[in-house]
């Protein structure tokens, strides 16, 4: 079980925000009557990715070395980096630009930057699920 968590954990994160930007946020914008109202229930969706990515960033960072051993596993060796940016981004997104979307500044800007950084945290957890998925 030990060995399979770290793919689970990455899959689950990788494809969380596939569903999120690829699906759920794009059906609400085509079928909801307004923008706002979509934009709204987008941020609140927005924000349980969040918590999910937190999750399972914590989880692999947890995971990534036995509890007395002096060096990581080898798949967290490869990935570890790509786990800390990709949290790091979840976070800049939900505290940082979602707060500026939300009070309407700059939009063009601040919608940029949180795709920007959407789209990287979606990159970072396709490296963490690829090296985690990689045969030992």
């Amino acid at each position: 079980m030990r060995e399979r968590l770290p793919v689970l954990a990455a899959a689950l994160w990788w494809g969380s925000l596939c569903a999120m930007g690829f699906v759920a946020v794009p059906l609400l914008f085509a079928h909801l009557p307004t923008p706002a109202l979509a934009g709204n229930m987008a941020a609140r969706l927005f924000e349980a990715q969040t918590y999910i990515s937190i999750a399972c960033c914590a989880l692999l960072l947890v995971i990534s070395k036995h509890k007395y051993a002096e060096k990581q596993e080898p798949w967290a060796q490869a990935a570890m980096v790509f786990v800390i940016a990709g949290l790091l981004l979840a976070l800049l997104q939900q505290y940082v630009v979602a707060p500026r979307i939300l009070a309407r500044q700059n939009l063009r800007l601040w919608h940029g930057a949180g795709s920007a950084m959407y789209a990287l945290q979606w990159l970072c957890a396709l490296a963490v699920l690829w090296r985690t998925a990689a045969r030992r």
